[in-house]
């Protein structure tokens, strides 16, 4: 976990290590981090995750298996998990996706579309 839901205080896995990034004008509305070890061509690097439910703290490690994918049109996929069993809700997807601008596409996917998106990239199948 690189940021935890509902803070500004951002960090960042870099060479097999969480450190300080930057302090965010708005807290994030989902746990967000990566699957470190894997590469998003979109940005050049780990593949972006998200972990909806409660907020978890930073250097959390969880093993999941996808919920589905937030797809976007710039290529920069997150991949969706839940933080614990059945705590994935619509108010979580919702938050979600309200928090990308129109103009990058957001939709959601299926889990299945996440598996094969991830397997395009050489990630195969992955637990967050």
């Amino acid at each position: 976990m690189e940021w935890t839901a509902g803070t500004r205080e951002r960090f960042v896995w870099w060479d097999g290590q969480l450190g300080p990034f930057r302090t965010e004008s708005h807290a994030a509305p989902v746990n967000y981090g990566c699957l470190p070890d894997t590469l998003n061509p979109a940005d050049n690097a780990e593949i972006d995750a998200v972990w909806l439910g409660p907020a978890l703290p930073v250097g959390t490690v969880l093993a999941a298996a996808p919920l589905g994918l937030l797809w976007l049109l710039d290529g920069d996929h997150k991949v969706i998990f839940a933080a614990e069993a059945g705590t994935a809700d619509a108010g979580s997807s919702a938050k979600l996706l309200a928090w990308f601008p129109p103009g990058r596409g957001a939709r959601l996917l299926s889990a299945d579309e996440a598996e094969v998106w991830l397997h395009s990239l050489g990630a195969g199948t992955v637990d967050g």
